[in-house]
């Protein structure tokens, strides 16, 4: 299985770094910026941890939230889960090198769903896919940070060009698309995936049931 190297790591990074966005997106790996800093290491250190495993599968995500990448700078993942890691997977927490950040008005958010949802279903499954965005970066509502929103299709666009990238420099056996923005987006890279139920808005049942049946044990 080809995984990508430091390099080819160092190197998405630094372009997601220098990605211009508009005013009502946030993009948490940007230069001139402590905590953004933070975040590019720990996403810096997830996909090299992931690359060192070989991961046979791509789970692909619609877009960070305000409680979760936002915040840590991986995929589908709070400051919780960050911090206090995912012992059965044997991944994350400050023993492992992950770094906590916390910008300003953002101090109380510790948690989120998604994440929760998503990491304590991989931990039962015991598999641990590779985890991105459709779009990598936050979309927001204009002038409120804490919130969310679905990707404008220019995003989208944006978005597909990072995830050809990742699956350019990664080999995947299994590509699975969790909710309608990440199935539709993978179809415009003309590439075969199976669709899961999103976690959110009451989804969870459907999702684990979906992860179950077609995630892949090794991966």
């Amino acid at each position: 299985m080809k995984s990508p190297s430091n390099r080819q790591i160092d190197a998405l990074i630094r372009d997601l770094s220098a990605a211009q966005l508009a005013d009502d997106a946030f993009n948490q790996y940007g230069p001139d910026d402590v905590n953004n800093a933070i975040r590019r290491s720990n996403l810096r250190l997830y996909l090299r941890a992931m690359a060192a495993r070989h991961p046979q599968t791509l789970l692909v995500m619609e877009a960070p939230g305000y409680r979760g990448c936002r915040l840590t700078g991986i995929p589908v993942t709070s400051r919780k889960v960050l911090l206090e890691g995912v012992p059965a997977l044997k991944l994350f927490g400050r023993e492992a090198g992950f770094r906590d950040v916390a910008d300003a008005g953002f101090e109380r958010i510790y948690g989120e769903q998604s994440a929760t949802i998503v990491w304590s279903a991989l931990a039962d499954l015991g598999a641990l896919p590779v985890i991105w965005n459709t779009f990598p970066f936050h979309p927001h509502q204009a002038l409120k940070g804490d919130s969310n929103r679905k990707p404008r299709i220019a995003e989208i666009v944006l978005g597909a060009e990072f995830l050809g990238r990742l699956l350019a420099i990664w080999e995947f056996e299994q590509v699975l698309a969790v909710g309608n923005v990440a199935y539709e987006t993978l179809q415009l890279l003309t590439l075969d995936c199976a669709k899961l139920r999103h976690p959110a808005h009451g989804g969870k049942r459907d999702f684990v049931a979906g992860l179950r049946s077609t995630l892949s044990v090794s991966a």
